[in-house]
């Protein structure tokens, strides 16, 4: 269901880091994207091994292109791109934006996100999480938007969703968003603001856990427990293009 609670104020907020991927057949810039690789499972017991090959990320015409590929590789049968900036870029509070043009087909699972930086240290979902946006292939026409943490995570995760009126979003580019503040996590489609989220949603007893860095993430896994396994009416290569990602800081 659509909930419309007003629009962006984006007017009010700096750009302070950002990537137009304008590359055209080259690499991803590894000054700002770090490949995360392996195939087991990520904790949703995915399908894919991700790689750090430009055959799987790659910036095309002015977009990133993070393609899913049915392929026998490293003992699993997709290959696919998930990028970090956990390395190069952490941010807390701010807006944190994408157009991307997303995938879709049974078992595809798109994802812009953001997670703590001390994951290493106090692990998942004490770290929170941020999903921006993720798709589930099967549904086309709409994403969700969801934090976690400890206490409200992975079933429990706080998510709403946005749905567009016959259309997918595989049919062109939309932007995706969220304004993050001490005590306020506001989810935009297209600078349409559908949830705003705040320490008085969390379940009783358990942690706000936004009030640190966080780093963006951006994946197409395949299959996993909440989109399940592709089958015969799943086409490949899937593609998710990214226009940019912008992070702004507010005025």
């Amino acid at each position: 269901m659509i909930r419309s609670e007003g629009q962006s104020t984006k007017q009010t907020w700096k750009l302070i880091w950002q990537d137009e991927f304008s590359g055209n057949g080259s690499p991803i810039d590894k000054s700002k994207w770090t490949p995360e690789i392996g195939g087991h499972g990520w904790g949703n017991h995915e399908l894919q091994y991700y790689t750090d090959r430009i055959e799987n990320a790659f910036q095309s015409n002015g977009s990133l292109v993070i393609k899913a590929i049915k392929e026998e590789f490293a003992g699993r049968t997709y290959t696919s791109a998930r990028l970090i900036t956990k390395h190069t870029f952490t941010a807390t509070y701010g807006r944190f934006e994408a157009r991307i043009k997303l995938p879709r087909g049974q078992g595809i699972w798109p994802a812009f996100w953001l997670l703590g930086n001390d994951i290493e240290k106090v692990g998942w979902p004490k770290c929170g999480e941020i999903d921006i946006m993720e798709l589930i292939g099967k549904e086309p026409s709409t994403i969700h938007g969801t934090i976690h943490g400890p206490g409200y995570s992975s079933k429990k995760g706080i998510s709403s969703s946005y749905s567009l009126k016959a259309k997918h979003f595989s049919d062109a580019f939309h932007v995706f968003a969220v304004e993050w503040e001490p005590d306020a996590i506001r989810f935009y489609c297209d600078d349409v603001l559908y949830r705003t989220l705040t320490p008085a949603d969390l379940p009783q007893g358990t942690n706000w856990v936004y009030n640190h860095p966080f780093f963006i993430l951006l994946n197409v896994a395949v299959g996993g427990d909440w989109p399940g396994a592709p089958d015969s009416t799943t086409a490949f290569p899937q593609e998710m293009l990214v226009d940019y990602v912008r992070v702004f800081k507010k005025v």
